[in-house]
């Protein structure tokens, strides 16, 4: 804590830490190893810059990845300098503080100031829509692939004005780009995306006045989880700091494991290249783990190449070693983590800090029935969110349209919910003949009605829900937030649809409604609690921003998740699950090299250094994941593990290396145990979760099959491409007249 001089005692931080902490001006890099103690070291800085060197708290921006992060942030700042002190601190996340500042400075990029913020399924709507438009089958440029190749443009800071075409980002595909963008803008909308790179352009733009503005406005900026940034975010966070240079990144390379969405390692690697001046400090005692936990973990990663130098160590005792278990399969797997969680309920640890960790979301269906048997409780963390769920989804359509009646993405949505006998066909009317004069759907629903050639029942229909959201609009300028979602549930029908349906279904669907009007409320109390006058808008803002970290309950249950989710988190115990080739690192072994591979070892280490006292790690001898069971090897990362520091147990059987396959079924006679029906994995194939890759911007630039190419498989002869599926190795499905549809890795057709 700091004392009346503003210094801080020595008891309260180690050397290296107080030595982050009382850096006076300059650019700065702190490597802080796992649990070494990195969020004492940014929030005892900004108390720090408050008390002692008296900055006005409106001039400190600190930035993390998680609104979760950026509360705790929040709170322990202001138990080290007071809540006056800190109510006009800048601490969020990359995209609220983005959005905030876009607030402010919207028309300079030509948006409204009550824009909104498209989520996921948002954005696909939007594309889907501009791929109709041209005439573009989804088949061969799938919505999802389209938003990853323009997102992929956008994390590099380019619009469509500054695409270079390519192989991977050809004529077509600019125009998408294109109309997306002019979509996004006639919405009044940005993607997330846009929030960081509409701020990053203003904040770079030399001459204009709010470029100044905004390189003036912060006399410091801190960067939480640096090694998570990707370029966008760096390029604003170096302008918005490049006034004062006074720019602190706080970060581990060892823990950098989103490349799959845009981080880029080399940022922290090269800070220094940036900065020749920036004073370079490590933080590498663990105040977390036991030291076999840490022994472990320092012997996963110290085999990582280009690893900045760094040691991590602990002065707590060595502590129970690391368990590695070896199951039958994934069934035995589930059998033996309820009975580890039953060990550590049955001595007293609570269920909430318990955790069960997996490389993809498939492993956990088997690991949920085991705990469901047991009647053990457990939540599932980045599984499907309670803002997905499609009632949900809805009245925030609603809300949205009211609070921004531009958003298309909103108006088709909810135009026919519940049904009102609007159908596809008029709604594609509309929306055509809004795209023609450059309007929203529901101010292009006058002029359709008139001039587009409508029947005389659509026409009714539209004017009605066009009378229904205009009489809403009036009411929502004296309702608060919370009695208008109510109004709306009722004046749309909404609500007396699911209460006439009578079923346990839309009973359900009632009681998630009813949660989120709670949501709301909950929101409008807090914000008068902090003096903020509460509104729609801030509130459909916060949730769109929501990310799956941040929906982790604090529940008596144990918490199931992948190891990508786990990220910041810590527990009492760790059931570290699948640990086998191609389950984890993920992928078989010839797709897994370079980058990849290194980014899959520092994903184990992420994974080891949650746990702060058991640390249980299995791995299986055949596993049935995605419908293929196949034989496999326990992962390369175990055997990077000091001897003195883990436990082997149990017994598997026999792995068989890849190039083994395809085998026969062993005999449930022989061996006493069986294999799962499903068909063995070909050579060449890999399984894929898809979910865990939904960022994923692909580099197709190596291939150049589209739809309808011909093709030739030494063993299925000529077939024709129906698409391609993205990834390092890219897969093809093709048909073949003698032998059907087949997935085929690239490598193994030639085209003519």
């Amino acid at each position: 804590m700091p004392n009346e001089s503003g210094s801080f005692e020595q008891r309260d931080l180690n050397e290296p830490q107080a030595a982050a902490v009382g850096h006076a001006s300059g650019p700065l890099l702190v490597f802080a190893g796992a649990g070494s103690g990195k969020t004492r070291v940014i929030t005892y800085r900004v108390a720090h810059l408050l008390a002692t060197h008296r900055i006005p708290p409106y001039r400190i921006l600190a930035v993390t990845f998680t609104n979760k992060a950026a509360g705790e942030m929040r709170g322990r700042i202001a138990q080290l300098a007071g809540d006056e002190v800190t109510q006009d601190l800048w601490v969020g996340t990359f995209h609220s503080v983005c959005a905030r500042l876009l607030r402010r400075y919207h028309d300079e990029v030509g948006l409204g100031r009550e824009f909104t913020i498209y989520d996921d399924s948002d954005q696909r709507a939007v594309v889907a829509r501009v791929l109709r438009d041209l005439g573009i089958d989804e088949r061969s440029l799938p919505p999802k692939r389209a938003l990853g190749r323009i997102s992929a443009q956008k994390r590099e800071g380019r619009g469509p004005d500054d695409v270079v075409e390519s192989r991977s980002f050809d004529k077509q595909m600019l125009e998408v780009y294109r109309r997306y963008q002019r979509a996004l803008l006639i919405a009044n909308a940005c993607d997330f995306d846009d929030l960081i790179l509409h701020v990053m352009r203003l904040a770079e733009s030399p001459e204009s006045a709010v470029g100044r503005e905004l390189r003036e406005r912060f006399e410091h900026v801190l960067v939480d989880e640096f090694q998570d940034t990707n370029l966008i975010q760096y390029r604003l966070v170096r302008a918005l700091a490049s006034t004062t240079r006074n720019l602190c990144v706080v970060g581990d390379d060892d823990q950098s494991i989103y490349r799959w969405r845009g981080a880029d390692v080399r940022l922290i690697r090269g800070f220094s290249q940036d900065f020749p001046d920036a004073k370079v400090i490590k933080l590498e005692q663990n105040y977390r783990s036991t030291g076999n936990i840490v022994a472990a973990a320092l012997g996963v990663i110290a085999p990582a190449a280009g690893r900045a130098p760094k040691e991590l160590w602990t002065a707590a005792d060595a502590g129970a070693p690391v368990q590695v278990r070896a199951v039958r399969d994934e069934r035995d797997e589930a059998d033996f983590v309820v009975s580890c969680v039953n060990e550590d309920r049955a001595r007293g640890l609570g269920a909430k800090d318990i955790a069960v960790f997996y490389r993809v979301h498939a492993q956990s269906r088997v690991i949920e029935e085991s705990l469901r048997i047991q009647d053990i409780p457990y939540q599932v963390v980045g599984g499907m969110r309670f803002f997905e769920r499609a009632e949900v989804k809805d009245l925030l359509a609603y809300l949205r349209l009211l609070d921004n009646p531009r958003s298309d993405a909103d108006l088709v949505r909810i135009i026919n919910l519940p049904p009102r006998g609007i159908g596809t066909k008029t709604v594609e009317k509309l929306m055509q003949i809004a795209a023609e004069q450059g309007l929203g759907g529901l101010s292009a629903i006058e002029g359709a009605v008139t001039e587009g050639g409508l029947g005389t029942a659509p026409k009714k229909k539209l004017l009605a829900f066009r009378d229904m959201m205009e009489e809403l609009h009036e009411a929502a300028a004296s309702l608060s937030p919370t009695e208008l979602a109510r109004r709306v549930l009722e004046r749309t029908g909404y609500q007396q649809t699911l209460e006439d349906a009578d079923t346990a279904e839309a009973d359900a669907r009632l009681g998630n409604l009813q949660e989120l009007v709670g949501s709301i409320a909950e929101f409008e109390a807090a914000c008068v609690a902090s003096g903020e006058t509460p509104s729609l808008g801030a509130y459909l803002e916060r949730i769109t921003l929501v990310s799956a970290v941040d929906s982790l309950q604090d529940l008596p249950a144990v918490s199931l998740m992948t190891v990508h989710a786990a990220k910041g988190l810590e527990f009492e115990t760790v059931l570290l699950t699948g640990m086998e080739e191609e389950v984890f690192p993920y992928q078989p072994l010839e797709e897994k090299e370079g980058e990849d591979l290194e980014e899959e070892r520092r994903l184990a280490y992420v994974a080891f250094t949650r746990a702060r006292k058991r640390l249980v790690i299995t791995h299986a001898g055949q596993r049935t994941l995605f419908g293929r069971t196949r034989y496999l090897e326990s992962s390369r990362f175990l055997r990077d593990l000091p001897p003195e520091a883990i436990v082997h147990a149990g017994s598997a059987p026999a792995s068989r290396r890849p190039s083994q396959w395809p085998m026969p079924k062993p005999s449930a006679g022989a061996s006493g145990w069986g294999v799962s029906s499903g068909p063995l994995l070909q050579p060449g194939q890999r399984f894929i979760d898809r979910s865990t890759f939904d960022d994923i911007a692909p580099d197709e630039a190596s291939v150049s099959l589209r739809a309808g190419d011909r093709v030739h498989h030494p063993r299925f002869g000529e077939g024709v491409v129906e698409r391609v599926e993205p990834g390092a190795r890219p897969i093809v499905v093709a048909r073949f007249p003698s032998h059907g549809t087949k997935r085929i890795v690239v490598d193994y057709l030639t085209s003519d």
